[in-house]
């Protein structure tokens, strides 16, 4: 089967869905499909170009900034991603049919594409659904009801309307989109993030020297840095820690809060909190080797729920979780039920400090959550599952 997978960044971006989008797209290769990823590109000179890496063909389109730009800007340009992927894409799209086509959100925009691209090849979608927008942005404060928040609910359901199945990560999920009216009687599959159980030889990186962390217990934050993280909780978390010397807190990532982080870090004079800039996907999985404990932070008024990737890398290399999450999420269950990790309540700052000074002062609860975390990851979120799952939607075509 030829499969098209469209997402809004791919390699050599460090956002986790690039991650996540790559080893899909390898594991339905090592399936025996053929595949293509679209992605935007705001590097690009030219309007388009088409490069052969890892066997796979990957289209490339110039667009208007999207990652790192204003709000504003970003909407603007990702409004646009449909008509620039048709006009500049059109003849590779015309020449090169797919059988399936995946695409990934974020981003909402790809609806009126898909829709396009069906009609011209006569052939079925699946939506990978990880960011339930704009109600998250909604919930976080980000955006008010009004005619801005009601274009994008538009969007976000002519999205849902050019896929034959959608694909959510979480059981939370599936309820929330089973009560809602506009997708009563769409096709909803739960599919949870996934990644490979052999990323081969990862780096080897001296980032607690370079960073004055060695002998420090290390909790370690990477991805990205916005307002549904609401990372603003885990430097109130520091704050409360500042007593603790062998405790550190470390971010590397990008996004539209950290200078606002930065700034508290300065104003409350937190000396126990670095923030990084983001790092390739090699160096990354080398510098997540090196530390002790996974961040995950959701901000508390969200009422849509999700699984960050961010948790498969934790898990790959045995680093035992702390969250604090908003009401309702899976991830606080799924945790506690496997024993990954400790969870809490975004809110509950007495619980989320004792589950901190636990897992610092216990390396060998450190050791087992982690051992825990590593076993999930191989029985639930393992690639070859999710390959196999999207493909099983469409048995005329695999």
């Amino acid at each position: 089967m030829r499969i098209l997978i469209l997402v809004d960044c791919y390699l050599p971006s460090t956002k986790s869905s690039a991650k996540l989008v790559h080893d899909l797209a390898l594991e339905f290769l090592r399936q025996g499909h053929a595949v293509t990823i679209g992605s935007p590109d705001d590097s690009l000179t030219v309007p388009s170009t088409v490069e052969a890496t890892d066997s796979l063909t990957v289209l490339r389109i110039r667009t208007g900034q999207i990652k790192g730009a204003t709000r504003w800007l970003r909407g603007l340009n990702e409004a646009r991603l449909s008509h620039t992927f048709w006009k500049r894409g059109r003849q590779f799209f015309q020449s090169h049919p797919h059988d399936l086509i995946v695409f990934y959100s974020p981003t909402i925009f790809f609806g009126g594409l898909v829709t396009k691209l069906k009609r011209l090849w006569n052939c079925p979608a699946y939506l990978i659904l990880r960011d339930i927008f704009p109600q998250w942005a909604v919930d976080a404060g980000v955006l008010r009801r009004g005619l801005a928040w009601w274009y994008f609910r538009q969007v976000e359901f002519a999205q849902y309307r050019a896929a034959d199945v959608i694909g959510v990560q979480s059981p939370a999920n599936l309820d929330y989109f089973r009560d809602l009216p506009q997708t009563r009687g769409m096709v909803l599959d739960v599919l949870y993030n996934w990644t490979t159980l052999d990323e081969g030889a990862v780096p080897k990186t001296n980032y607690r020297a370079e960073w004055g962390l060695k002998d420090k217990v290390v909790f370690f934050y990477g991805g990205n840095i916005g307002v549904a993280q609401d990372l603003g909780n885990i430097l109130r978390l520091a704050a409360s820690l500042k007593a603790e010397p062998q405790i550190r807190f470390l971010f590397v990532g990008e996004g539209s809060e950290v200078a606002a982080l930065q700034s508290q870090i300065v104003r409350d004079g937190l000396t126990n909190v670095q923030i990084r800039p983001a790092v390739g996907q090699r160096e990354y999985l080398g510098m997540l080797a090196e530390f002790d404990v996974g961040l995950i932070s959701l901000d508390r008024h969200l009422r849509t729920q999700n699984l960050p990737g961010k948790m498969l890398g934790y898990m790959y290399h045995s680093i035992p979780m702390l969250a604090s999450v908003n009401p309702g999420n899976d991830l606080q269950s799924l945790l506690q039920t496997h024993e990954a990790g400790l969870a809490s309540q975004n809110g509950d700052n007495a619980q989320l400090r004792n589950h901190t000074l636990q897992l610092a002062r216990d390396p060998e609860l450190r050791r087992r959550l982690g051992a825990n975390g590593r076993r999930l990851l191989e029985s639930t979120f393992a690639v070859e599952q999710a390959a196999r799952q999207i493909v099983r939607c469409f048995p005329q075509r695999g």
